[in-house]
């Protein structure tokens, strides 16, 4: 009979520094356009369509087929027909059906993929690309936001079998709300964001017997395995995804878009490795984007400030093939404590692509427009908008009528608040100013995110001189995966962390859940923890061990030969019986040139409750990192598009704005101590998504506090500022 064995060394919690960090600044780490499959590789570049709608009716390929290098050019005229079998992941759209790629003569939106150019040189492909000329039977598009939102649909069955419903309503909101002795009732415009990651996206495809190999740009190898097989109509053992490395994607790499597609379409076609890598441009219509979104809120109030009724509508933007929907309104259902609710979600249909998840999908948009409704609630009642939503914090989730696993918004508010140094805020509007003249404000903000706990799998290796080797197929597309693995690997068994080597970005490895949703240290890590705590007894047991601080490396050196376990981390039933969230607040400062209208961001001060905390250094990097992402949001990210044909307007980096380190003051991000022994058996929650929630709220709300004018439209240029200033 052998006993527990328990490791002495300890390294969750501890501020490692990267173990992939070397290989990343020196150039040895991989990333998906940079794979090399030998000489026989060869380079495909898109063309896309020029309409909006209709049906091509000629595509004139020949000047492109007679250019220097080209090998073939692929349109849906000589492009085999693929099988497309049905394939819908958690990712997907949930209504609707994705395109099928050189398939038929259909134009859906500008900017789809109608041909491949195939050359020797991705310089003579692109060339070439230019010499393709389509002619359209062109038909009416819908384009305009407004003239779409005015016929809005609500989410189809497979978006409210997934939580996204239509409508909801508890209690009599709108009867309670006409003797509310407060209301407020204001609309919020969020503008379309594209996420814009350093890497491209990018695919290399090469078949070999049948099997397709993909170097590939994903935050989920698994499903890109399930996509590519269900669309050639082969089994997923004959697919294989290799993605070790991601230079960032924030969900734009969560599903399969047409070029992968398109790249392993070429490949069997020219029977030659294809590499596809779209340009900047090219990203904007071929993968997902941050939907266009208007909200309106209406909020009702004692006097004393106690939520009476909430309404919240949110109508959001989508493709016309595909519904997709996101957790807008979900927060407003659970966050502060009211017994009257309803909310109201609609699908404008649009002639574009269709929308993926952004980091925080829908609940950072949805926390937007509750908290700037919230502020505004707070001045017409007079009460201090901190104290107002203390005053309605839940302590039962009151959506679902559950206990939280844990909950720290008032300690966020509460810690968050007194490291900004809110009490020495003056209330009055407009009565901060700095020694440059700039208007200052001082505006906070609540925040929160579900707890997503996804099954996955793990195995462990261990072998006599004392080394380990433990994967899943994860990814790491910046957080650090490769790094807080290891961790939890190297604390588990009982081993020092150097010995320890986290293999990951591989089709062929357990499966594992999407890189997404803050979820990859609950679902992952369990499984990590749990494969490494199952290798740990088999050696044990094996070499008739008892002592529960045995030296593993020693076990394994006695025993001779590697040992090796699997194991599946399944969330348990807790997440059934409770409400699981994350929760956090910001502050932020704001300086106001009242002549320019330029917003600066001094400093933001966020206090999170992500549960047990991995890794203190990257933890803190990935609060600054949502901080700037709300920056962003708040004042420069906007993807323009031109309402005659929907083509993007501003699709480079020189035109869409994102924050840089001039954007950018001090940023301090605290954790708060939250012990969660529902969550999983590590006790974490993630924090990627929460770091970026409430961030753009609590500008917009700090901008009012300087300047008296309420900002309700992101993101905030200066035009719009002076626009709204009154001059003299």
């Amino acid at each position: 009979m052998t006993t527990a064995v328990t490791p002495t060394t300890s390294y969750i919690g501890q501020a490692v520094s990267r173990v992939d960090g070397r290989a990343k600044v020196t150039g040895e780490a991989t990333y998906a356009a940079e794979f090399d499959p030998g000489p026989r590789l060869v380079h495909g570049v898109v063309v896309g369509s020029t309409i909006p709608k209709g049906r091509i009716t000629a595509i004139d390929t020949a000047a492109a087929e007679s250019a220097p290098g080209v090998i073939a050019v692929l349109t849906h005229l000589n492009a085999p027909k693929l099988p497309y079998r049905e394939s819908k992941s958690m990712i997907d759209a949930q209504d609707g059906e994705r395109l099928h790629v050189l398939q038929d003569d259909r134009v859906v939106h500008h900017g789809q993929a109608i041909a491949l150019v195939v050359a020797d040189t991705f310089e003579h492909a692109t060339h070439a690309a230019t010499l393709v000329h389509a002619s359209y039977a062109e038909e009416p598009a819908a384009t305009s936001f407004a003239d779409a939102a005015a016929h809005a649909v609500p989410p189809g069955p497979g978006n409210v079998k997934f939580g996204q419903p239509g409508d909801t309503q508890r209690g009599d909101p709108d009867g309670v709300l006409q003797t509310a002795a407060v209301q407020v009732d204001a609309e919020y415009v969020i503008a379309r964001e594209d996420h814009n990651p350093i890497e491209l996206h990018a695919t290399t495809a090469a078949w070999d017997a049948g099997t397709l190999t993909l170097w590939h740009k994903t935050q989920w190898v698994s499903n890109a395995r399930a996509e590519m097989a269900a669309t050639f109509g082969i089994p997923p053992e004959n697919v294989h995804v290799i993605s070790p490395y991601v230079g960032g994607a924030f969900g734009s790499a969560l599903r399969v878009w047409p070029h992968a597609t398109l790249a392993a379409m070429a490949a069997r076609h020219v029977d030659r490795p294809v590499k596809v890598v779209l340009t900047r441009r090219q990203m904007f219509p071929l993968t997902g984007y941050r939907p266009y979104t208007v909200q309106r809120v209406v909020l009702g109030a004692d006097r004393s400030g106690n939520l009476v009724s909430i309404r919240h509508e949110g109508t959001a933007e989508t493709s016309t093939y595909e519904q997709y929907a996101e957790n807008l309104l979900g927060p407003t259902r659970m966050l502060y404590r009211c017994p009257n609710v309803a909310t109201r979600y609609r699908l404008a249909e649009l002639n574009v692509n269709t929308p993926t998840p952004m980091r925080a999908p829908g609940e950072i948009s949805g926390i937007f427009a509750l908290e700037s409704a919230m502020d505004e609630l707070a001045e017409a009642l007079g009460i201090d908008p901190v104290e107002l939503r203390l005053r309605n914090d839940a302590d039962r989730d009151p959506d679902r009528d559950l206990p939280f696993s844990s909950r720290s918004l008032r300690e966020c508010l509460t810690v968050a608040g007194e490291r900004f140094g809110w009490r020495d805020r003056d209330p009055r509007i407009g009565s901060m100013r700095d020694e440059q003249g700039r208007l200052i404000g001082y505006g906070c903000s609540s925040a929160t995110y579900p707890v997503y706990n996804f099954p996955a799998s793990a195995r462990a290796i261990v072998h006599p001189d004392g080394s380990a080797v433990v994967s899943s197929a994860t990814s790491d597309m910046g957080p650090g995966t490769y790094t807080s693995m290891t961790q939890v690997a190297a604390e588990t068994l009982g081993l020092p962390i150097e010995q320890v080597r986290f293999e990951l970005g591989d089709a062929n490895l357990p499966e594992a859940p999407p890189h997404g949703g803050s979820a990859t240290m609950c679902g992952v890590g369990s499984a990590v923890h749990a494969a490494c705590a199952a290798v740990r007894r088999k050696a044990c047991e094996q070499a008739g061990e008892t002592n529960s601080h045995a030296d593993l490396a020693e076990v394994v050196g006695r025993l001779g030969h590697p040992v090796e376990a699997s194991a599946d981390y399944q969330p348990s039933a807790d997440t059934a019986q409770y409400s699981m969230h994350e929760y956090g607040a910001v502050f932020a400062e704001v300086a106001v040139d009242p002549d320019l209208g330029l917003v600066r961001v001094p400093r933001v001060v966020a206090a999170i409750g992500g549960g047990r905390i991995v890794n203190p250094k990257m933890a803190h990097s990935q609060g600054i990192g949502g901080m700037v992402l709300g920056i962003g949001m708040a004042l420069l990210e906007h993807t323009a598009v031109d309402p005659r044909d929907g083509h993007v307007i501003n699709a480079t980096l020189a035109d869409y704005l994102v924050p840089v380190n001039a954007d950018i003051g001090e940023l301090d991000p605290v954790f708060v101590d939250e012990d969660d022994p529902h969550v999983n058996p590590l006790g974490v929650k993630g924090i990627a998504e929460i770091a970026a929630i409430g961030v753009a709220p609590a500008i917009t709300n700090a901008i009012y506090h300087a300047t008296g004018l309420r900002m309700r439209n992101l993101p905030i240029t200066p035009e719009m500022l002076l626009a709204a200033t009154p001059r003299p």
